[in-house]
């Protein structure tokens, strides 16, 4: 059976039950459920949740498909999940990224849908340049088009898609459409300071290779002039072969690489395998695929940041 299957019947028997009039939609855990008055916006993880939030303001209720503590990647939706999608105003969403999601949103999103892939180019999952992948292991289940969606590392990128996204927000609502460009605008000039930070702090640094778990890294390792090192590819549940442990081990030696990197959702085993073979040791590095445990997006990409400079001995 595909990995594709299982969601499909169950977004079809959710819509079913929805059209029987057997369920309404909630937040179930996730997130506010839409108040009148205001526009309901449901994000389908948490990047999305941060923009759709500080963009929207107190005009709108946002609700995130993925509960926190959840690996995003593989998202099943319950009934009452696709029952916010159907009641949403706007569902934002990053196609390629999430399956399950796609799906709801191909059957029941209609012109309701704001896709983040369609407003700025994504990286190819198997790009040159500075990253080094293993084929075969670069790519993301249910990521037809091979591309990599982890597009918000990239603090330039995700500027662009919150002025898209107060567009899209103003025609929902044209009453607050001037609202929702100035916090864009404003969120950009916080995006744009944040860039400058990571600029000047990787700037001048003994290493620039980072040797991480997945390989979720590839626009800020392209933005900031690094190179990653990945040990397992887009999907951090994919089992990489003793022949790929083996070569990290050895580019891990050859760049006198002091610290493996591994991410708060996933299991820690084989960057620690890998940290014992080379004599290193292990440190979080945050995809923020879901909320940070505390702060928000800004103060979780500057502990990345702190994270990085120590383990690449930044002046």
């Amino acid at each position: 059976m595909t990995v594709r299957a299982p969601r499909r019947i169950l977004t079809a028997a959710a819509t079913a039950l929805l059209a029987a009039g057997g369920l309404t939609a909630c937040a179930d855990g996730t997130g506010p459920a839409s108040e009148p008055g205001k526009v309901g916006v449901v994000a389908a993880f948490y990047p999305l949740q941060f923009l759709s939030e500080r963009i929207g303001g107190d005009t709108v209720t946002v609700s995130n498909l993925t509960k926190p503590g959840a690996e995003p990647h593989d998202l099943e939706l319950n009934p009452r999940q696709v029952g916010q999608v159907v009641d949403a105003d706007v569902v934002v969403y990053l196609s390629g990224f999430q399956p399950a999601v796609d799906e709801a949103v191909e059957q029941n999103g209609g012109d309701r849908a704001f896709d983040v892939a369609g407003v700025t180019p994504l990286r190819d999952a198997a790009a040159g340049g500075h990253d080094h992948d293993h084929e075969g292991e670069a790519g993301h289940s249910g990521e037809g088009d091979g591309k990599d969606p982890h597009v918000w590392l990239d603090p330039t990128r995700l500027a662009t898609i919150g002025d898209k996204l107060a567009e899209r927000l103003g025609k929902a609502d044209p009453e607050h459409a001037a609202d929702y460009t100035a916090r864009a605008g404003a969120l950009r000039a916080e995006l744009t300071k944040l860039d400058t930070e990571f600029t000047d702090g990787l700037r001048t640094c003994q290493r620039r290779e980072i040797v991480t778990s997945h390989t979720a890294f590839g626009y800020l390792t392209e933005r900031y002039k690094l190179e990653q090192i990945g040990i397992s590819g887009l999907t951090p549940e994919s089992e990489p072969s003793p022949q790929r442990l083996a070569e990290v081990a050895e580019e891990a030696r050859e760049h006198q690489a002091g610290t493996i990197f591994f991410e708060t959702l996933v299991s820690p085993k084989v960057a620690e395998t890998i940290a014992r073979e080379v004599g290193a040791k292990t440190a979080v590095l945050d995809p923020l695929e879901g909320p940070p445990a505390d702060g928000d997006y800004l103060s979780a990409m500057r502990t990345n940041l702190q994270t990085l400079r120590t383990a690449l001995d930044c002046s």
